[in-house]
This record gives structure tokens, sequence and C-alpha cells, in this order.
């Protein structure tokens, strides 16, 4: 069973889904449907909730949660914890026991979900657009998320080729990335994301377009280095992203003593962006001086 993890958005508030691709259809977090059609202040609450209305219902009889499937998803610390899933047909009927005036609209955003999903499969383009829109939603520029959608597809070429060397998705996935982090930013992963003061939130989607370009670089040069070298072993796979990793860190460097500035910053595109349209508001206000 293959499957794909990612967060989908309904009214800005996000759910993790699983995508299996044996069955053709999406498992969703159940505590984060409870969260949004309940108006749960904090993730705890939602579980509370969840657990409450679990033993009501499995007292009940209710075929759906004694069905209900529990899969890995990212926790909020981080890490991969067993969590409650749904597909949509059991959904559907979980929604029904819960009092919400946003069972309705919820409903039509299970149906919308499962149909894109569909169409990007047919037409992989279609997935690609409907990121764009979720980025622009969110206030980045064009030029970064184009930026990112490339760094998509460099970051896929270089997993698609750890697969092909016997690299292990999870854990190896995470040392090797770790490797090329920190060649190329002086940061491991975990560092980089306190630098910027993130906790669950995605490093690449709070990269500057300059971060964003060297991390590409930095991934890209693994990717070549690693299909010459063809590694046997992880060890061999680790020292080859630190090689890809280290010729993007001398070209930050470089970067930095042509500029005098340093390339990691702790602002991120949109923040940068906004910066850029205050400026340009403020410029915008000074009256014009006839001379």
């Amino acid at each position: 069973m293959t499957k794909e993890t990612a967060i989908k958005l309904f009214e800005s508030k996000q759910v993790r889904t699983i995508w299996n691709a044996d069955e053709e259809k999406w498992y969703f977090s159940i505590v984060d449907i409870v969260s949004i059609l309940t108006d749960q202040p904090d993730h705890q609450g939602a579980r509370n909730y969840w657990k409450v209305m679990k033993n009501r219902l499995i007292k009940e009889g209710n075929e759906t949660v004694t069905n209900c499937n529990r899969l890995k998803l990212e926790a909020e610390d981080g890490k991969m914890r067993l969590t409650d899933v749904a597909d949509t047909e059991q959904l559907l009927r979980l929604i029904q026991s819960i009092p919400s005036k946003k069972a309705e609209p919820f409903k039509q955003w299970l149906a919308r979900v499962g149909s894109e999903r569909i169409d990007e499969i047919e037409d992989p383009e279609k997935g690609f657009d409907r990121l764009m829109e979720t980025y622009l939603r969110k206030g980045y520029s064009k030029d970064w998320i184009n930026q990112r959608l490339k760094s998509i597809e460099v970051r896929k070429e270089l997993t698609d080729e750890w697969d092909d060397r016997g690299v292990q998705k999870g854990q190896e996935y995470a040392i090797l990335t770790d490797e090329i982090t920190k060649a190329w930013s002086g940061f491991t992963t975990k560092d980089y994301k306190a630098f910027k003061d993130l906790k669950k939130e995605n490093l690449r989607d709070n990269m500057t377009n300059l971060e964003l370009v060297l991390n590409m670089l930095a991934e890209a040069t693994t990717t070549e280095i690693s299909k010459e070298k063809k590694p046997e072993t992880f060890d061999a796979s680790r020292k080859i992203a630190r090689q890809g990793g280290t010729i993007a860190g001398n070209a930050r460097r470089e970067i930095e003593e042509k500029t005098g500035k340093k390339v990691i910053s702790k602002l991120n595109a949109r923040q940068l962006a906004q910066q850029k349209n205050n400026q340009i508001s403020d410029k915008s206000s000074i009256p014009d001086i006839e001379i």
C-alpha cells in the first residue's frame, strides 16, 4: 500500500490526510475534523471531545468507529504518531453524530478533495495549479511560488535517487537531509527551524528566494553525484549528501562575501514581500514636489 501524506485546508484550518494509492481514496485525521466541526480552542480539546464521542458510539455499536483505522500522521511535536483516521464514507457517518453548522459545507469540501485528487492523478499539472493557488492565498509572491514548486520537483528527484540506492524513508531520509542542510547553511534542520522561530511549520515554506535556490542547488548536486557514484551503502550516501551540501555552502559563503550580508534570514518570503509592499506604499505616499 503506497501512502502519501498531505495537509488539506478547510476554511484555512489544517486537516492531516493520507492518500492510499491501492484503494484510491483519502484517509483523514478524525481529531482534526472534530476540532473544526466543534470549534475547539486547542488540539487537546478536540482529542477529549473525540474520546468521549468514540466511547459513546462504541457502546451504541456504531460500525463506523469499530472499523476506523489508526495510521501514523505527523503530530504537533513533529513526530509520527498513530492517529484515528477515517475515509470519506466513514466521515460522512461521523459528521451526522456531531451537531455543527459546518456539517454541510464540510460534506461539500470532502467531495471536492476526493475529486481533485483523482484529477491530479490523471493530470499532475492540476496539483501544481492548486498548490500555486494555496500559496497565493497565503500571500507569497509569484516569483517565490515558482521557486517553491521547482524545489518540490528537485526534492522528488533526490528522493527517487535515494530510493534507488536503498535509503529507507523516515529516519534515514531525515539524516541525509540534515547532512545536506548543515553543509550548505551551517545549521542542522532543527537549529535552522529554531533560528526562524518555527515549530511544526515547513522549513522550505519559510525560506527566502535565495535560501530556496541554495537548498535546491544542494539537493540537485547531491542527486547528480549519487547518480554518478552509485553508492551501495547508507554511509556512502551520507558522504555524498555532505558533498552536495558543501558545494552549495561554498556558493553561500561567496555570496555573503560579495554582498556583505548573511544569506540565512530570520524572515520568510511572505515577511520580505510584506516589507517590500510597505516600502512601496510609503514611497507612494510621499507628495510630488515641483522643481
